[in-house]
Order: structure tokens, then C-alpha cells, then sequence
């Protein structure tokens, strides 16, 4: 058993010891499927702390020949699955962590170092046979697979760092050009059962780069039947949430948000220091300074600006994502915000083609990020006074009310879009921003005989829930009137006996602003 060949399982037990372990071993039965075929070179890319690293050490100690890894997956379900005894043990597995790598080089290439680590292992792994003095790694595996048969397989973690970090520029080409010399090298591909790869970013597009196009990539723009492996789902939260003793509701306010192909994920990371502390907070965020969020969104190019707001104020935006090369040169406010869905500061909607704050997690880093930028101040000052705001409607302020609306409604629109019905919506998200530290704020919820404009579900005790109805050039009266007409309040039955029915009109005109407050 190697540090790089052959591995063995002992990292693979650390993660099960984990008292919020997941079980994402079918994984296996997906590459399973791909081993010595022509779709056998994977890559698969997602946030950071989505839990890339444990599944690479995972596939890495299910296939390695150092180690009986049966006892350790007899409790896994791959171990029902049909394929399970096809593959277990067959391989030699070499395991890289570049980003581990390139800490430690010092004044060797990156190709050179990873040769001095790997090299020395498989000549204890093969002793009878004769590697050459000056062998490479492409070399060193054909001349043990033309004299064993043995095949291997390739797990590369954080495959990405040298092309995502400009700090390694130097680096990139020699170590494109060794990632081509193994998968994308006829003579070699016999030899390796499969590769694969991992990272926070897609294979990049141009040039030598393209080189790599033979990989067959899964990310959070396509997660295809990779998603459920993505992060953790909605019924393995639930399931956790349970077990901890918490509310799942709570957890899902927080996290859920990135949707792959109609399946809800959440961020390991999140969830599961959440439910070690018994406290929901912005856990992610915490392991990556926000700058990168900040230099992106900072970026001059038109758009980006108005888009942030609408995105804050919980609007979807059209994005096209099929230009984007990862070639580290941004060229459009499109490229902006498919490289912050790469990153996970923004989800996808793949069928609609739009990108948006995944959830309140999310939200309280660009909130974050929009205090401190000049640029935004305005939407900065409103959040600030979102909470005052949500407190006058607890009061029945009308006249607060109506002030912090009017202020929204101009920061939030533009003069073209200021008559939109969607954009005084969204201008009603920014204004009470504060209130999603409290409330599920839900559009168009199915109520009586129609749809609340915008309904406030409180999942904290004691506080009243809210349904808002806006109009243009219609009056507040109308608006109560619609409420109690349609029977929106038969939505919010449980909590009738502290629910407002708020009224927000505005003068098309004059841009002047109304508000009712009642019970209901």
C-alpha cells in the first residue's frame, strides 16, 4: 500500500467514522458502467466542501489492488448492487491531490514532482520489473501493463487548481500537456481502465487545452445523472435532520436552493456543521473569502449592476452559459455569472436557461459583498432598514410602510421597468430583505380563489404571518378588498389568529405610494 499507488481504505474509513456520513457509494455503480469503454474518462466538477475529496477516496479504495476493501463497503450500497464484484480490487489506483502538490514541489514542475512521487511507488509495486531510469508516468504504465495486463485507474482531485489559480500561470501549459500525455494518448489508453477527475471548474476549452475534450464532464450546469452525487439531496436532509434532533424546515430555508435537473441539493458543508453546532448559520461561506465574489461582480461590464439587484431582490436572470471556456478570461457579464454557478454562489435553473441566489446562505454573502462595494450602496442602505421596515408593518405603520416601499420600488427599478408588475415584487424581496431570517416568502402562492401576490410564512414562533397584495393605480381598498374576496387567508389557516393582510398600491404617474395594514 502506496501514499499514491494503491492507496488502500484508510482514508475511506476517517469519512465513515463521521457521525453525518452520507452514503453516496452508487457513485461507483455509474462508473462502474463507464470502465474500459471509450466513456471511460470522467470529470466531474462542483463548489468547494461539496464533498469532491471524500468521493475520490472513496473510488480510490474501492478499486485498488492494495488493499480487501469488502469489509468496508459490505455496509454500503454498492454492495447490493449487481456490479459491485466486477470491480472491487482489480485496479492499481493512482491518487493525486494537486492542490496538495503544489504546495510541496518547491523548485520542481508539476509534472516533474508528481513523476518523483509516483514513479518510485510503482517500482515497489511491480519489483520484478525493469522501469527505466528516466521512465515517465505514461511510460512506467504501459511497460507494466504490456508485461502484467494490470490496468489502472486514475482519481485526481482538485484537477483544477493550476488552471483557477493565476498564482500557477507559469505552470499551466506542462501540466496540460502531462493530463494529455495519459488521456489523450492512444498508445497509453489501454492501459487505463478509467480517469477521474475532480474540481471546482470545467475542462477548459482553447487551444492545447482542448485537447482534453475526450472527458465526458458533469457540473453544476449539467449534473446529468451525476447530480444525486453533487452534494447531499433532500431525502438524505431530511433523513439527517431527523436523526440530529433539528427542524428540517429550518435547514431548508437555509440551504436548499441549487436545483440539478428537478433535484434539490444542499452543500455538505452547511448541512452538516449545522447539525453538529444545532445552529443554522452561513457555514460555506466561511471557508472561502468573498473577494472572489466581489472582483467578479465589480467587473465593467454592462448589466452586471442591475442584474445583482434584480438577483438580490429574488428575480431569475437569463444567462448563456454555452460561450463560457474557463479559459480564465472573462469576457461577458454571461461568462461572470456562469463562473460564480461553477463556483456555487449562484444556481442554475437548467430548463429556463437562468441563474439566481440559490438560498439564505447564499444570500447573506452577496449581502455581504454589496455592503462594502460603493457601487451598491443604495441597496445597501435598504437592506440595513429592512428589519425597521418589517417592525412598522408588525405596528401597523402604515406611513413607514409606505416610505420604505417607495424607496425600494426606485432602487430596485429602472425607469423602463418601473410599471412592471414582477419588478414591484421584487421590490418588495429587497425591502424586506430582513425578513428571511424569519419568514418562507413565497410569489403568487395558490390561495382561495387565486394567487397572494406575496405571502410571508413565518418558521419561527410568535410572529404574525403575512399576505401583501400590490396594485398599480388601484387603491388600497381594492386591494383588502381583493384579499378577503378571493379568500387568499384560507392559505395561511394556521395562522389565522396572527395574520395581517397588507395593501400596497402606487400611482403609475405620479410614482406615489399607498399602504393598509389589517388583521385578518
Amino acid at each position: 500500500m502506496g501514499t499514491y499507488v494503491n492507496p488502500g481504505i484508510e482514508r475511506l474509513k476517517r469519512s465513515k467514522a463521521n457521525k453525518h456520513y452520507v452514503d453516496k457509494s452508487m457513485i461507483l455503480s455509474i462508473l462502474n458502467e463507464r470502465i474500459n469503454t471509450d466513456d471511460n474518462l470522467i470529470c466531474v466538477s462542483r463548489p468547494r466542501r461539496f464533498g469532491k475529496t471524500m468521493a475520490a477516496n472513496m473510488i480510490a479504495a474501492y478499486y485498488t489492488k492494495g488493499s480487501d476493501s469488502h469489509e468496508i463497503f459490505s455496509s454500503l450500497k454498492i454492495s447490493k448492487d449487481p456490479t459491485f464484484e466486477d470491480n472491487i480490487n482489480k485496479y492499481t489506483v493512482i491518487q493525486l491531490d494537486i492542490n496538495n502538490i503544489i504546495t510541496r514541489k518547491g523548485a520542481l514542475s508539476v509534472p516533474s514532482f508528481i513523476k518523483s512521487l509516483v514513479v518510485p511507488e510503482l517500482r515497489e509495486e511491480y519489483p520484478s520489473l525493469d522501469l527505466g531510469e528516466d521512465v515517465d508516468i505514461p511510460g512506467a504504465i504501459l511497460e507494466i501493463y504490456k508485461k502484467t495486463g494490470d490496468q489502472f485507474v486514475f482519481v485526481i482531485d482538485e484537477y483544477d487548481v493550476i488552471i483557477r489559480d493565476q498564482g500557477y500561470s507559469s505552470e499551466l501549459r506542462g501540466y496540460l500537456s502531462f493530463l494529455v500525455s495519459l488521456f489523450k494518448n492512444s498508445t497509453v489508453s489501454p492501459a487505463i481502465a478509467l480517469a477521474y477527475l475532480t474540481g471546482i471548474m470545467p475542462i477548459i476549452r482553447e487551444k492545447v487545452q482542448s485537447k482534453l475534450n475526450n472527458f465526458t464532464e458533469y457540473t453544476m450546469i449539467d449534473a446529468d445523472e451525476m447530480a444525486p452525487f453533487m452534494g447531499f439531496t433532500e431525502e438524505e436532509v431530511k433523513a439527517l435532520s431527523l436523526k440530529a434532533g433539528m427542524d428540517y424546515e429550518e435547514i431548508k430555508h437555509w440551504y436548499d436552493g441549487y436545483n440539478l435537473k428537478g433535484l434539490d441539493i444542499y452543500s455538505p458543508k452547511s448541512v452538516i456543521t449545522a447539525l453538529t453546532k444545532k445552529q443554522c448559520d452561513d457555514y460555506w461561506t466561511q471557508t472561502g473569502s468573498y473577494e472572489a465574489l466581489k472582483d467578479y461582480i465589480l467587473l465593467d461590464f454592462n448589466g452586471i449592476k442591475s442584474d445583482v439587484i434584480r438577483m438580490v431582490s429574488e428575480e431569475n436572470i437569463p444567462v448563456n452559459v454555452s460561450k463560457f471556456t474557463n479559459s480564465r478570461v472573462v469576457n461577458s457579464k454571461d461568462d461572470v455569472f456562469t463562473a460564480l454557478i461553477h463556483l456555487g454562489y449562484l444556481g442554475y435553473n437548467y430548463s429556463e436557461k437562468t441563474c439566481f441566489i440559490p438560498n439564505y446562505e447564499l444570500m447573506k454573502e452577496w449581502i455581504n459583498v454589496l455592503e462594502d462595494t460603493p457601487d451598491y450602496e443604495g441597496v445597501a442602505e435598504l437592506i440595513k432598514e429592512s428589519k425597521s421596515l418589517l417592525e412598522a408593518t408588525w405596528n401597523g405603520d402604515e406611513e413607514a410602510v409606505i416610505e420604505g416601499i417607495a424607496k425600494a420600488h426606485g432602487e430596485a427599478c429602472s425607469i423602463l421597468k418601473y410599471n412592471n408588475e414582477g419588478s414591484f415584487q421584487s421590490a418588495i424581496h429587497l425591502a424586506y430583505y430582513f425578513a428571511k431570517s424569519d419568514y418562507t416568502i413565497i410569489n403568487e402562492l395558490p390561495a382561495g380563489k387565486g394567487y397572494a401576490d406575496v405571502a410571508f410564512v413565518p418558521y419561527k414562533p410568535n410572529i404574525p404571518a403575512l399576505i401583501i397584495e400590490l396594485k398599480k393605480d388601484d387603491t388600497t381598498s381594492a386591494a383588502i378588498e381583493q384579499i378577503r374576496e378571493r379568500k387568499y387567508p384560507e392559505a395561511m389557516e394556521k395562522y389565522k389568529e396572527n395574520l395581517l393582510l397588507v395593501a400596497i398600491t402606487y400611482d403609475s404617474k405620479t410614482k406615489e405610494h399607498f399602504c393598509r395594514i389589517e388583521k385578518a
